[in-house]
């Protein structure tokens, strides 16, 4: 297939630029990821129409202005987007314009040296506190078995949401004495989730003895999804009087557990493990407590150099 010259209209561009944009979600493991990627790129596909910009001859000037428009006030909420959500179309733009340029359909990705933003070093997500995850776990036992199950492996081991949904029980194993359920993690990597007694215990009780297909399920039996999950723990947080329940959802947990599991001084390490984090700084960005003056290391250099020069 010939590249497009920048600015040559496509036949029918609407109808090319949905297949390509099919064709690079399949690429995408995680359905979460291909969930947000579509809604992303769509937006920038709006902004296109919008602005008169054929998708296939934007060039990194067309970028720069998309990026420019998502830092004004948004119709919809009054507020610019954050800047995780712009890093993130940009990713999801990056990752289109990579795909199309591997199939011939443009000659260089607009994308490529566009300014992104930088993204807070704390985690903006909605974390729970020791009581408020108490109050969430009561609220899923007074629900039923299925509510007490997600919950519990959420809060317990931090998976994120569509980690939980795509395991079958036959993942669920024993590993040298240790109930564990396999994982498979954000980039195609395997990993082992050992499960805490209160873990196990649930998810046998929901399960109640079935050996085969999803561990998660609908009423029908249908396979649970991320927008099922989501109605769901909002549900439960309204019901255990959180606070904070109309901004949580499953990552919520995750990030309770991340940063219950330091406040616990769970080893940082040990933490990123559990977590599936590639990087230990994105781990960092859910300790509460690293801005913690006691903390600060010239204490500890201080105490140090005092006791060697005695």
């Amino acid at each position: 297939m010939e590249p497009a010259p920048a600015g040559r209209h496509l036949k029918h561009p609407h109808e090319r630029r949905r297949q390509v944009l099919a064709a690079f979600l399949l690429s995408c493991r995680s359905e979460h990821t291909r969930r947000a990627y579509a809604g992303d790129v769509t937006d920038f596909f709006d902004w296109c129409d919008q602005v008169d910009i054929e998708v296939f001859a934007a060039r990194r000037v067309h970028l720069d202005g998309y990026v420019t428009a998502l830092a004004a006030p948004r119709p919809r909420t009054g507020r610019p987007a954050a800047a995780s959500t712009v890093a993130r179309r940009l990713a999801a733009l990056a990752g289109f314009y990579d795909y199309a340029l591997d199939e011939g359909l443009i000659v260089a990705s607009p994308v490529t040296r566009v300014r992104r933003p930088r993204v807070e070093q704390d985690s903006p997500s909605t974390g729970l506190d020791r009581d408020e995850q108490r109050a969430l776990l009561t609220a899923a036992a007074a629900d039923g078995p299925r509510s007490t199950a997600l919950v519990t492996l959420l809060l317990h081991n931090g998976l994120r949401i569509d980690e939980a949904l795509s395991r079958d029980v036959e993942h669920l194993q024993t590993e040298r004495g240790h109930r564990v359920l396999r994982l498979h993690r954000k980039g195609g990597r395997t990993a082992t989730a050992a499960l805490a007694a209160p873990t196990a215990r649930a998810l046998d009780a929901f399960l109640d003895g079935r050996q085969t297909g999803p561990i998660f399920t609908t009423r029908t039996g249908r396979r649970m999804d991320g927008p099922a999950a989501w109605r769901l723990i909002r549900r439960l947080a309204r019901a255990g009087g959180l606070a904070s329940a109309d901004r949580l959802g499953p990552h919520s947990l995750r990030h309770a557990f991340v940063t219950t599991a330091l406040d616990a001084k769970v080893e940082l390490r040990d933490v990123q493990d559990a977590a599936g984090h590639a990087d230990p700084r994105t781990t960092r960005r859910y300790d509460r407590a690293r801005h913690n003056l006691d903390r600060h290391a010239t204490y500890a250099v201080a105490t140090y150099l005092a006791e060697t020069t005695e």
